[in-house]
């Protein structure tokens, strides 16, 4: 008798991302602050200003999800007043072009609906 070896594997859903995709999705904000971001507006006040309905502890808690994820990273200047900034990190710029890609699907998707 031959013995034949299985030659698939099952392919299982990408845990990590998931959990990033799913908590970015969860989190009502974080795509207006990649927008922001891509505008050049990267000051937390300026954000707030930016936005109606969009509160400093909202934006906090956003921003601060988004770098425990590596999406942004913050830049503290040693200035007085204290300055800071966000930038999008390379991870976080490979993971916004995979979130425009699903929007982009979603807008295929209604457009055959």
């Amino acid at each position: 008798m031959i013995n034949k070896q299985k030659i698939m594997k099952i392919n299982s859903i990408p845990e990590r991302s998931t959990r990033i995709v799913e908590a970015v999705f969860r989190c009502k904000w974080s795509l207006t602050v990649y927008q922001l971001l891509a505008e050049g507006v990267n000051r937390p006040g300026e954000m707030v200003r930016s936005v109606d309905g969009l509160t400093t502890k909202v934006l906090n808690d956003c921003l601060r999800k988004n770098m425990d994820f590596g999406i942004i990273e913050r830049i503290e200047y040693n200035e007085v007043p204290p300055k800071v900034e966000y930038v999008v990190t390379s991870f976080g710029k490979k993971f916004i072009t995979i979130i425009e890609e699903l929007k982009d699907l979603e807008d295929e998707m209604s457009a055959l609906a």
